[in-house]
């Protein structure tokens, strides 16, 4: 079958660092469903994983953990989905990614998919939607039910994101007051589509925007990208007893200290945990893309998807690489189809 890999960490520039190769189709587990590869989309994890470094590969890495498909077949002791159900999800970290025409995944971690979404909508949004879910509702402690925190308050960081797409509609259907962080023009007027009620400018102090608006102090802080440098702001702006969710990577020390004053609890949300350490309760991550897509469909939320790419292959790929590695990227990059798009000639 048809797939992207690599052998060896190389920048995006280089024509080797995502290649074409030819593989076996993989075989389900007992608990594993066959995926034929619809869609797929990309995400930072791609690209760390895929970062310049030392190594070679003896048989090529297969990156992508968002995807949407048809399932082929399912594994003995499968109970959830059948052949021919439309499915969508993030997978695991540890196992093989989806950028490959079939694509095996432990039926605990997916979902049906949305209904009212295409299979690019769709793979738009299980890995950022599973973890805007996990850091809201569980890591934060919020209530996951329509206008069920009206009077709190959240604030998140790099709002215009993936994550910080679908963050900003789920906290807004639970009832919160979303403050989110964004710098450019197009990204300020992406977040108040999703449903922010204020934006304020990360590349500029925070303390002041957020007391002109009237949010001297937030209840809860959702930060999805560069820890340490928000760090102090945070110190700064997270109410007593308040809760901070840190989703990226922290690369520095910070000063956990400064909040011990506050009792304030910082979390961290990784999407690849319960696949990683194959928890005794995995399956919630079917539970919630259930969730998710009946919200979609119930018009609660919307896929955050704004580009699609074609075909699936290793130029695509690269190029989808590349725009997230720019850094500006906008909601989600979607990649469909393994052959180009053709006009019909009849």
């Amino acid at each position: 079958m048809k797939a992207v890999g690599l052998y060896r960490y190389l920048p995006i520039d280089d024509p080797e660092s995502l290649v074409d190769v030819e593989i076996t189709v993989p075989a389900p587990g007992v608990r594993d469903l066959l995926v034929r590869v619809q869609a797929v989309a990309v995400n930072p994890v791609d690209t760390k994983v895929r970062a310049p470094r030392a190594g070679v590969e003896r048989e090529p890495r297969i990156l992508g953990w968002d995807v949407a498909g048809i399932v082929e077949a399912v594994g003995p002791e499968c109970e959830r989905f059948a052949p021919g159900d439309a499915v969508y999800y993030a997978g695991a970290y540890r196992r093989a990614g989806a950028n490959s025409e079939y694509h095996v995944v432990d039926e605990r971690v997916v979902g049906p998919k949305p209904k009212r979404l295409d299979f690019a909508e769709a793979a738009a949004l299980p890995l950022t939607g599973l973890t805007a879910w996990e850091a809201l509702f569980e890591r934060l402690g919020l209530a996951p039910l329509p206008q069920a925190n009206t009077g709190k308050t959240l604030l998140i960081i790099n709002a215009a994101g993936g994550v910080g797409s679908i963050a900003t509609q789920l906290a807004r259907w639970a009832g919160l007051t979303v403050i989110g962080s964004a710098s450019r023009p197009e990204s300020r007027e992406w977040v108040l589509r999703q449903g922010a009620h204020r934006v304020v400018d990360h590349h500029q102090p925070l303390r002041e925007q957020l007391e002109s608006a009237g949010h001297p102090v937030v209840d809860h802080i959702l930060c999805l990208k560069n820890v340490v440098q928000h760090w102090p702001a945070m110190v700064d702006l997270v109410a007593p007893f308040g809760k901070i969710c840190l989703v990226d990577d922290i690369e520095a020390p910070v000063n956990f200290g400064a909040l011990h004053g506050k009792s304030v609890t910082v979390v961290c949300e990784n999407i690849f945990t319960r696949a990683n350490y194959q928890t005794a309760d995995l399956v919630v991550q079917h539970q919630i893309l259930t969730t998710l897509a009946a919200l979609v469909d119930a018009g609660s939320i919307h896929s955050t998807l704004v580009e699609r790419l074609t075909p699936i292959d290793a130029t695509t790929l690269r190029l989808a690489h590349a725009r997230l590695e720019r850094g500006d990227v906008i909601g989600k990059i979607a990649i469909e189809g393994f052959e180009r798009v053709r006009a019909s000639t009849e």
